[in-house]
Order: C-alpha cells, then sequence, then structure tokens
C-alpha cells in the first residue's frame, strides 16, 4: 500500500514545521542512530502519535523491548499504518509510513512476540508520546 496524500506540502513546508531530525526521518526516509531516543525505554501507559500530523498509530499496551535500540510495538492501531517494500542498502525490508500523511516512521520485521509476531521497529522522532488521560497532541500551519 502506498503512502497516503491527505495532507500534501511542500518540502518548504515540511521543513516548517518539522526540526530537522523530524524532516530527515519522516520525509526523507532516514533512520535515527540506534539508543538515542527516549522513547525507546519509555514504558508509561499512553500512546503514541505521528509527529508529521498527529494522527494515532501505537498504543503503549502493544510496546516492547526488543532490544533493537528502537521504540518497539507488536501492533498499530488499525488502519493507522501502511507498508511499502523497502530494497535500499542492498536489503529486503517492510518500511512503515503514516496512512494520513505519509511519513516514514522506520521498518516491521517478522521477529515480534505473540499475538504478531511482528516487530513495529520505529524511530522515535517520528513518534509523540502522550501519558493517558492527556490531550491528543494538535498540530497545525
Amino acid at each position: 500500500m502506498e503512502p497516503a496524500t491527505d495532507l500534501p506540502r511542500t518540502d518548504d513546508e515540511w521543513q516548517k514545521l518539522l526540526k530537522p531530525e523530524q524532516f530527515r526521518v519522516l520525509r526523507q526516509h532516514g533512520t535515527e542512530r540506534a539508543g538515542t531516543s527516549p522513547l525507546d525505554k519509555n514504558y508509561q501507559p499512553g500512546s503514541y502519535y505521528c509527529a508529521g500530523c498527529s494522527t494515532l498509530l501505537f498504543s503503549s499496551d502493544t510496546k516492547f523491548n526488543s532490544g533493537s535500540g528502537w521504540p518497539s510495538f507488536y501492533a498499530p492501531v488499525p488502519g493507522a499504518v501502511g507498508s511499502t517494500q523497502d530494497n535500499s542498502y542492498g536489503m529486503r525490508r517492510v518500511e512503515v509510513h503514516c496512512n494520513t500523511c505519509g511519513g516514514h516512521l522506520g521498518h516491521v520485521f517478522p521477529d515480534g512476540p505473540r499475538p504478531t509476531g511482528e516487530r513495529y521497529c520505529i524511530n522515535g522522532v517520528a513518534l509523540i508520546f502522550v501519558p493517558q488521560g492527556e490531550p491528543a497532541p494538535v498540530i497545525t500551519q
């Protein structure tokens, strides 16, 4: 499934909206360095939203410690993410993107825990964590 274009923005508009590292990851398919995101070791109850458009992507109920150095989940919120084949760097991987804004989130691998057996390995800079009971983020511009 190809990324959605519900939020068409130019690169200039995205650069004004996002921090440089968020732009590099979300819009240019970059990857943050392993172990650099504080969200990797965050296990508070709450929700994870897209840093590009504030779409709800993952729940803390599906988060687990994969040991990979990136926040990992065994399932996204239904309908929130899509995937495409990624053959970059001589590897065959499945890229994961936000279905609302098309932002690159990370990759999904078939080595996760039950019940899905999947590991959504997600760049922390692509996410906004909101603790349980707090309002969802609103991204405007």
